[in-house]
């Protein structure tokens, strides 16, 4: 028969036991808590198929940034500050800061670039209004609007912009690095639409879209979305001379 104090030492030895197993579980606990709280980012870099940037090697506002990187801040500028989509009729040509429809996202972007889109394509509409069907149509320039309707930005870009490929393909790499952030993308399906490529992709390669399909501009992955239900017909690249 076991004396009293070889009985207490067991119950001692018991307690010990159950005390270490508990706090190596309160341990393990807290060690999956912050792997799981740890930043998805470099995780992503790792799996994500990685496509080397391309610029222009321009600086047309002398701000010490590359053109297509100005292009693609002037755009996410535009999501920062929620305009409205509104599509409008203005005296002037420009909406208010806070409206806007897809057009207005490109020249927007592109006056942060230092180019003012609207005086480019009114005076080359001035010099050759034939070349531009919408124009004509409409019974003469108006440049209360000509620079926000679409046809017309087609016009000037396939005569002042490089135009690249319009396939997309997934994971490879030498297709998309042919998509870069800074371009500019038509869609001219059965839903007329316009944006401007983001530096941003997804895990294969293929780049976010900065655009204005309301009810406020965005920065998504719908690039393989919007070719789906509206045919990409242009792809542009502005390289100054």
């Amino acid at each position: 028969m076991k004396s009293i104090s070889e009985k207490a030492a067991i119950a001692f030895i018991v307690i010990l036991i159950l005390v270490l197993s508990i706090l190596l579980s309160e341990k393990q606990v807290e060690k999956e808590i912050a792997y799981s709280n740890e930043p998805a980012g470099p995780f992503e870099e790792i799996v994500g198929l990685e496509i080397e940037r391309l610029f222009s090697g321009n600086d047309e506002d002398t701000d010490g940034i590359d053109d297509l990187e100005d292009i693609i801040q002037g755009a996410r500028a535009d999501v920062e500050n929620k305009s409205r989509y509104k599509d409008a009729y203005y005296r002037g040509g420009y909406p208010p800061e806070d409206e806007g429809v897809c057009t207005d996202v490109i020249w927007r972007a592109f006056r942060n670039s230092g180019y003012e889109l609207k005086e480019l394509i009114d005076e080359d509409i001035e010099k050759n209004t034939e070349e531009y069907k919408r124009v004509t149509e409409s019974g003469g320039p108006d440049p209360n609007i000509d620079f926000r309707r679409i046809p017309n930005l087609v016009v000037f870009f396939d005569k002042y912009a490089v135009r690249l490929t319009n396939e997309i393909l997934p994971g490879n790499k030498e297709n998309l690095y042919q998509w870069q952030g800074g371009d500019i993308v038509v869609f001219g399906g059965r839903i007329k639409h316009i944006g401007i490529i983001s530096d941003k992709r997804n895990k294969d390669g293929v780049p976010y879209l900065i655009h204005n399909s309301g009810p406020y501009p965005a920065e998504e992955d719908s690039l393989l979305y919007w070719n789906s239900i509206s045919e990409i017909t242009r792809h542009y690249r502005w390289i100054a001379e």
